[in-house]
């Protein structure tokens, strides 16, 4: 599995031109499966996104804390497109990624993963497969890449 975890001040998805989720303060990440990502994967990756240090502590010690730390919430997103190989061409080849059916299982096992890491009702979700807007406020800018 393969994220892109960023430091939000705000963020939502929005799918048909109707909010589905949104969130303050804390991380949106997108998140894809691989063909040989498994379920340790998934709860790896979750762990991951839980205990990374995105935010000063208040003593300005830099990097100090995570969103479980200073309470912030997390959205989801499904994003196969993370898998992408771009080296041929200017067409990108998909075939990194893991097939939809199987894909959306693992991808809603790492959703419950973090889900269950945290407060559930901090955690909130897109929608696989679906075409999504996604608005966020950047902060700082904190983007950072994470791997199973």
């Amino acid at each position: 599995m393969k994220a892109i975890v960023q430091r939000v001040l705000s963020a939502s998805v929005t799918v048909d031109s109707q909010l589905v989720s949104s969130i303050s303060k804390g991380l949106l990440v997108f998140a894809a499966v691989g063909p040989d990502d498994d379920e340790s994967d998934a709860a790896n990756l979750a762990g991951k996104v839980l205990k990374m240090k995105f935010w000063d502590d208040e003593e300005g010690g830099k990097w100090k804390k995570n969103v479980v730390d200073i309470e912030g919430e997390i959205l989801c997103v499904s994003q196969f497109t993370l898998l992408a190989n771009t080296k041929k061409g200017s067409k990108p080849d998909f075939h990194g990624a893991m097939a939809p059916d199987r894909a959306k299982a693992l991808y809603e096992t790492f959703f419950q993963n973090v889900q269950q890491g945290y407060q559930p009702e901090r955690v909130k979700d897109g929608v696989f497969q679906a075409m999504m807007q996604v608005a966020l406020v950047n902060d700082g800018p904190v983007r950072e890449p994470l791997n199973r």
